[in-house]
């Protein structure tokens, strides 16, 4: 069959999941919160008793007002990105997009009862299809891993913040709770990020579509692997100094930095993990009420110990550097202890002939 042949066939077909959980593409810090939060007795409840107090209702008809909803008779092409991507991540229902006028390049998923997801005419005339692709992806995972909810709390949280920061200590205990959410808000966009190559499927579009973002539509000026350079130097660089302004730095966003995004998304591109979910080996959705807080908890541990452990960036080999010198210093004084208590005659010997010490060497 020739290409001519093949109506509507697309080019090339892209792997659904069906019933796939959001648990298969979330990072580890953005997961374990998620999990916990939705083993809290009520919970649902609870937040939808506040819902009274955002303004949901307002968003919805402001954006209805004047912005263009997404259908077959308006940005048709985004309809289809959209209806293709819930196909993919085999959301059920499809929810309403919308493109509002604001050249700065940007995207959102917001709602309580129901996500909404919005974005810029900047963004739309900044990328490709495929580029394009990867970001309708990207939102229909955060509707699909529940994200809109916490997203919508943090906006009305920093738009309450700035009503009043004139009161000095109400201020700081709602920006206590807007920094939490910001920090929590950074790691699900990295979740997002790997459900939007989810569904795209498709690297080098999602690193074309984030080097956009970063430095316009110069796509001849730029090169993928230079601007994956920019997020190594970037993570290495300088000394303790350049790493507190690092922190510093982030505090006030909501989205990583472009490049960690994509250093990010690349490493996660390369793991086993995804190819495993590309092979059809996944987390179900039906499987959710049996995930465990305590095994969601201990894989974020471990993963930040990862972090550390393999981390460029000073501050965080310093935290290493401690972490491994507490541990010899422990076992040096356990070492000290064990000589002591034996009547200074050294470490106790086994019945076999060896060392107390030897025997663990074992399995």
């Amino acid at each position: 069959m020739t290409e001519n042949d093949q109506g509507n066939v697309p080019s090339r077909q892209r792997k659904r999941f069906p019933g796939i959980s959001s648990r298969a593409y979330e990072h580890p810090a953005d997961r374990s919160a998620l999990v916990a939060l939705r083993k809290l007795s009520g919970f649902d409840t609870v937040f939808k008793a506040l819902s009274g107090l955002l303004p949901e209702r307002s968003l919805r008809l402001l954006f209805l007002s004047d912005s263009v909803r997404v259908s077959d008779a308006q940005f048709s092409h985004l309809n289809d990105m959209l209806r293709d991507a819930c196909y993919i991540l085999d959301l059920e229902k499809v929810p309403p997009m919308y493109v509002t006028q604001d050249p700065k390049p940007n995207a959102m998923c917001i709602g309580l009862d129901e996500p909404i997801i919005v974005v810029t005419t900047g963004l739309v005339e900044l990328l490709d299809e495929e580029e394009m692709r990867a970001v309708v992806g990207h939102e229909v995972g955060h509707a699909l891993s529940g994200h809109s909810v916490y997203r919508t709390v943090l906006l009305f949280l920093t738009g309450l913040a700035l009503k009043i920061a004139w009161i000095p200590l109400g201020n700081v205990a709602i920006m206590a709770i807007v920094t939490a959410l910001r920090e929590w808000f950074r790691k699900s966009e990295l979740s997002a990020d790997r459900a939007g190559l989810l569904v795209g499927q498709d690297v080098q579009a999602s690193m074309r579509g984030l080097m956009k973002i970063a430095g316009g539509n110069h796509l001849h000026e730029m090169n993928v692997d230079a601007f994956l350079a920019q997020a190594d130097e970037y993570e290495k660089a300088g000394d303790l100094r350049d790493s507190v302004l690092k922190i510093l730095n982030v505090l006030p966003r909501t989205h990583p930095f472009t490049t960690v995004r994509a250093a990010e998304l690349k490493k996660w591109s390369e793991n086993r993990d995804f190819q495993r979910i590309m092979d059809g080996h996944y987390p179900k959705r039906s499987e959710d009420k049996d995930t465990s807080v305590t095994d969601s908890f201990r894989e974020s541990a471990g993963h930040y110990a990862d972090t550390v452990r393999t981390s460029k960036d000073p501050l965080m080999k310093l935290v290493g550097d401690i972490a491994g010198g507490a541990g010899d210093l422990a076992g040096d004084l356990g070492g000290k202890l064990r000589n002591r208590f034996n009547g200074g005659q050294g470490p106790k010997k086994s019945d076999d002939g060896g060392t107390a010490d030897d025997d663990k060497g074992g399995s």
